[in-house]
C-alpha cells in the first residue's frame, strides 16, 4: 500500500519530535509532550491527513507510550529496530539531532516503502510484562540467596545441610527462626516441633515423621556449629530478613507462573508448542512472554536474529574469523532455550525427538568439550525452527514428521 503522508516521530523519556512529510516535502515539524496533551495533539494532527503512516524507533519503555496511543486509535505504524533504524538513517544524515532523526524517519518511508508493523494481540504484551517481572523476581532470589549463604557462614553453616537442598518455603522458614545454633541448643526436638505453627506445617505439607527427622537433624547440626558472632549480634536481623525475602519472592514467583499459564492457554501455539518433548508448562509461557507472536517473522531466520544467535561472518583477505552467534537480541529468550536442550535431551528417553537426534549426533562429531557450547547454538536454531514451523502451521509436534 502506498502512503502519501508519512509522520516521523523521534521519541524521548518526556518529549516526542514530530515530523510530518507529504510526497517527500515536509509540512510541519512540531514537539509534543509525552503526555495525554501531547496525545491529543498528535491525534488531532493525524486526522487531518487521509491514512497517515508513523515511523518511530523501539526505545524502550518509552516508545510503549507511542505504540499503545497508536493501537488503540488503530493508525498504521512502522516500528524499527534501533540497529535497524540507525543503518538506515546514517546513510542520510550528516549531523544527529531529535529533529533531524524524526525527519529522516519520515523521509526514509518514501524511499524504503517499509510495510506496516505487525500488531501483535494485546495479551502478548501482558504475558511479557508478566515474565519480566518473573526473571526480576529470579534474579533477585540468587543475590538473596547468595548473601544468605555469605551471612550463615558467620552463624550457622551447617544449617544448610537440614534439609536435601538449601532452598525452598520450608528451609527459609528454618533459617528465619533457627539460624542460632545456641538457640536450637537450648531446645529438645520435641519443644522445637512443637513451637512450630500447626497452619504452618499444613502450608508445607509436610508429615509428622518427616518434620521429626528434619529437627533431630537440626538440633545435631546445632551442637557442632561454631559461630564467630555473638547471641545478640545484628547479623541474625539480617538472617531473618533475606529468608522472608526469599520465602515472599518464591511464592510470588509461583503465583506468577500460574496466572502466565492461565493467559497464555487462550493462544492457539500453548498446545501446539506444550506438545514439543521436554518443554514443560513453564517454558512454554516464558518463551511466549519473550518472543511474543511468532507469525509476525516473516522467516525461522528473522527468529533467529530476534532472538540474537544468527551467526556474523568476518572475512578480510586471507583471514577468516570463527563464526560467532550476534548476541544482539533477547538474552532471556536465548538462556530460556539453552536450559530448554537439556530438558529436551533428557525427556528423549522416553520422548524421542529429532532436536535430541540432531544434538546427540553433533556430541559424537565434537568430542571435545570446546564445542558443547556451539553444539547448543546449532541446536537451539533447530528448535527455533520447529517452534516456528508447529505455530506458523497450527501443529503438533509429531516425530515421525520431524525426522522425515
Amino acid at each position: 500500500m502506498e502512503y502519501n503522508c508519512a509522520f516521523g516521530i523521534d521519541v524521548s523519556k518526556a518529549s516526542m519530535n514530530v515530523a510530518i512529510l507529504v510526497n517527500k516535502h515536509q509540512v510541519d515539524a512540531v514537539i509534543l509532550p509525552m503526555n495525554q496533551q501531547g496525545f491529543s495533539s498528535l491525534k488531532a494532527k493525524l486526522a487531518s491527513f487521509k491514512q497517515p503512516i508513523v515511523v518511530f524507533e523501539a526505545t524502550g519503555i518509552y516508545s510503549r507510550r507511542l505504540k499503545f496511543f497508536l493501537d488503540s486509535q488503530r493508525i498504521n505504524y512502522v516500528y524499527l529496530n534501533p540497529l535497524r533504524a540507525k543503518k538506515q538513517l546514517d546513510k542520510l544524515r550528516s549531523f544527529k539531532s531529535d529533529q533531524v532523526d524524526a525527519f529522516r524517519l519520515a523521509e526514509t518511508q518514501f524511499i524504503l516503502s517499509r510495510k506496516p508493523s505487525y500488531k501483535m494481540d494485546p495479551a502478548y504484551q501482558e504475558l511479557m510484562d508478566m515474565s519480566r517481572f518473573y526473571q526480576e523476581l529470579v534474579k533477585d532470589s540468587i543475590a538473596h540467596k547468595n548473601r544468605l549463604h555469605r551471612v550463615l557462614q558467620l552463624t550457622f553453616p551447617e544449617l544448610e545441610q537440614a534439609e536435601s537442598q538449601p532452598s525452598g518455603n520450608f528451609y527459609w522458614y528454618l533459617v528465619e527462626h533457627y539460624a542460632n545454633p545456641q538457640k536450637v541448643c537450648q531446645s529438645s526436638p520435641d519443644q522445637i516441633l512443637n513451637s512450630i505453627p500447626v497452619q504452618v506445617k499444613k502450608s508445607f505439607f509436610l508429615s509428622n515423621q518427616r518434620l521429626s527427622r528434619i529437627i533431630e537433624r537440626l538440633v545435631k547440626l546445632a551442637r557442632q556449629a561454631y559461630p564467630v558472632v555473638t547471641e545478640h549480634s545484628y547479623v541474625y536481623h539480617q538472617i531473618s530478613y533475606l529468608a522472608r525475602q526469599l520465602k515472599t519472592e518464591n511464592q510470588m514467583k509461583n503465583k506468577i507462573i500460574k496466572q502466565m499459564i492461565q493467559l497464555a492457554k487462550s493462544f492457539k501455539e500453548y498446545d501446539e508448542l506444550l506438545s514439543i518433548p521436554g518443554f514443560g508448562k513453564e517454558t512454554v509461557v516464558s518463551l511466549i512472554g519473550e518472543l511474543g507472536d511468532l507469525r509476525r517473522f516473516r522467516s525461522s531466520n528473522a527468529l533467529n536474529a530476534f532472538v540474537g544467535i544468527n551467526l556474523r561472518h568476518y572475512e578480510s583477505g586471507n583471514y577468516v574469523a570463527a563464526d560467532r552467534i550476534s548476541k544482539r537480541g533477547n538474552p532471556i529468550a536465548r538462556k530460556i532455550l539453552f536450559k530448554s536442550i537439556q530438558s529436551i535431551a533428557s525427556a528423549a528417553h522416553y520422548h524421542p525427538n529429532h532436536i535430541n537426534d540432531f544434538y546427540q549426533k553433533r556430541k559424537k562429531q565434537f568430542s571435545s568439550s570446546s564445542g558443547t557450547k556451539k553444539i547448543a547454538i546449532a541446536t537451539m536454531h533447530r528448535l527455533l525452527r520447529t517452534m516456528y514451523h508447529l505455530v506458523k502451521y497450527d501443529q503438533f509436534y509429531d516425530y515421525d514428521i520431524a525426522r522425515s
